[in-house]
């Protein structure tokens, strides 16, 4: 079932004469605007892999990947019943976490015919409890009603992998190696191997050697932060 932040995104970029959820090439296809195809995807993009790759041998398409920075969660007795709770998750999203979606959208992107847009959001999300059995099992178990969109904080657009070159630290050393990214990012050294797999198979990072066991990158050009 749609939520309403997926129909308050396609809203949003439905412009003029945009129509919504037309049929194209046996597809349905969230928002069509003059020559381009708009596909709004909360979920993984790994699930429109295959859509978008047979889209982009005829069209132009934009691809819409929100990211959540903070969520407000309200808690409902059930489904229809009343609200019981309001807070905001501690948990709070950032624009590194595109990462996560494209290690698994590299034969995709970058494409000349493609575009990938990154709003950073701040949404609502309704939920009850679960039932039955998983629910005694595990009582802190929801059902998520739905979602809607609370604010737009700013919109990050990326065409080129070299885009993504703005999101790597401006102190970063050349060449460098998985570690010295973790560091400069405050992650996890694991995240900074996939954010260094996915510059690699996208050319934007080429592998130059190696420093006792790692792997060291260098990018082709300065990086600078994101617009």
């Amino acid at each position: 079932m749609e939520t309403s932040l997926h129909r308050q995104l396609k809203e949003h970029y439905a412009v003029g004469q945009a129509q919504l959820e037309m049929r194209l090439d046996g597809f349905r296809i969230d928002v069509v605007a003059d020559d381009e195809l708009v596909e709004i995807q909360h979920g993984p993009l790994a699930a429109i892999r295959d859509k978008v790759g047979h889209l982009l041998a005829h069209h132009q398409v934009l691809v819409v990947k929100p990211i959540v920075v903070r969520k407000r969660i309200v808690r409902q007795a059930s489904s229809d019943g009343p609200v019981v709770g309001r807070r905001w998750s501690p948990k709070q999203g950032n624009l590194l976490e595109l990462f996560h979606e494209l290690v698994y959208f590299t034969r995709v992107f970058p494409h000349p015919n493609l575009r990938i847009d990154v709003p950073l959001v701040d949404i609502e999300e309704w939920r009850y409890p679960g039932h039955g059995r998983r629910r005694r099992r595990r009582p802190r178990d929801h059902v998520v009603k739905d979602q809607l969109l609370l604010e737009i904080r700013e919109i990050h657009r990326f065409h080129r992998a070299s885009d993504l070159l703005a999101l790597l630290p401006d102190e970063l050393p050349q060449p460098f190696h998985t570690g010295q990214l973790a560091d400069r990012l405050q992650i996890p050294r694991w995240f900074a191997q996939r954010i260094a797999y996915c510059l690699r198979c996208m050319r934007a990072a080429q592998p130059v050697g190696k420093q006792g066991n790692a792997l060291l990158y260098q990018v082709p050009i300065p990086t600078s932060k994101a617009a």
